[in-house]
């Protein structure tokens, strides 16, 4: 049953238009207004790993062609002379530092697979990260083009800050390193491994309003995922086991007014690498609940721009009418990996999370 939820899920990123002609991938299908938000690079390069992530699943070369089709839209959209990579090709000319590591770790994914080689995009993308957005307090997480000045930081939202989720995002100069051997890839890591654990134990709850709440653990997963390379590390593994469980309770008392698909399955995800680490042991009842719940938000809808999907989130039990590509990512591996684990099958490596 999970496997054909999962083909469900990949049939939608594959059929329901999602994914543009150009091979760019929209932010969202908004199912109430029957049409697809902007192509977002950000987005494109989630894309990538998740039709990899498909094609080692099922082996159908289908997958591997969309996230071939992706790659190429992405090296496109890089701006040479700037040497800058946009998060939308339009209106507002911005470049985001969490936005740049998805797209290197996307690329590196496509190449891991034996598709195509994009080594120098996703060497030039890391170079303007490690290059461009450096701060006293971190790395700036948005900066205007084509000056490459930091935009002005809001602290309400997380998207607009710096902070400890930009671990995940660093991963790529960690991904790089493996595949290249460059140890300085590796030192840029360490570095914003550094400011990550001084700062993620005051992440949560980081808003009086418990709906931003809940929108800031989304971030905080990725924290979380940012630690697996160096789970090792006994401040790393501290923090797995302080984290997960502080998500879970955040999570489950703020979900009957406000929920996000992207958490459940973040969540479940987390607790199986961890898990496989020898870090956290896995609360396998929870972890059966946050699946079987997951599975709520996938779609079932004779429209093809909708079925299969998974909806972003409730409010106060409503779906969200926002059919969204990465959330349907995170749930299709979250759901294959639980169905895996049950299986008594071993996890893949960190560079495999999507």
């Amino acid at each position: 049953m999970v496997l054909a939820r999962v083909t469900r899920a990949g049939a939608w990123l594959v059929q329901s238009g999602i994914q543009e002609p150009s091979g760019g991938v929209a932010r969202y299908f908004r199912a109430d207004l029957q049409r697809n938000l902007p192509i977002s690079t950000e987005i494109t390069g989630y894309a990538v790993s998740a039709f990899v992530y498909l094609h080692e699943l099922t082996r159908d070369q289908c997958y591997l062609d969309r996230a071939t089709a992706a790659a190429r839209f992405l090296c496109s959209a890089w701006d040479p002379t700037l040497r800058a990579m946009p998060f939308e090709l339009a209106p507002e000319p911005l470049t985001y530092f969490f936005d740049c590591g998805i797209i290197i770790r996307g690329l590196l994914a496509l190449r891991r697979a034996g598709g195509a080689d994009f080594m120098p995009a996703a060497i030039a993308i890391a170079n303007s990260m490690a290059s461009d957005f450096p701060a006293e307090d971190g790395y700036h997480p948005i900066l205007a083009l084509p000056a490459k000045t930091p935009l002005d930081r809001d602290a309400a939202v997380w998207s607009r800050s710096p902070g400890c989720y930009q671990l995940k995002s660093a991963m790529a100069w960690w991904d790089l390193a493996q595949a290249t051997g460059d140890a300085r890839f590796r030192e840029l890591y360490n570095t914003a491994l550094a400011h990550a654990l001084r700062s993620w134990s005051t992440y949560l709850p980081g808003h009086p309003d418990p709906l931003k709440v809940m929108d800031r653990l989304h971030p905080f997963l990725y924290f979380l995922e940012g630690l697996l390379p160096r789970v090792d590390d006994p401040q790393c593994a501290d923090a797995l086991r302080a984290g997960i469980p502080r998500t879970a309770s955040y999570l489950h008392e703020i979900a009957p007014r406000f929920e996000r698909s992207d958490v459940y399955a973040q969540l479940l995800r987390i607790r199986l690498f961890a898990d496989a680490a020898g870090v956290v042991p896995l609360d396998r009842d929870s972890a059966d609940r946050e699946a079987a719940h997951l599975l709520t938000f996938q779609a079932a809808d004779p429209d093809p721009r909708t079925d299969g999907g998974f909806c972003f989130g409730r409010r106060a039990s409503e779906c969200i009418p926002h059919v969204n590509p990465v959330s349907t990512a995170f749930a299709l591996q979250a759901l294959a990996l639980w169905d895996q684990h049950r299986a008594g099958k071993r996890m893949p490596p960190p560079d495999h999370l999507i």
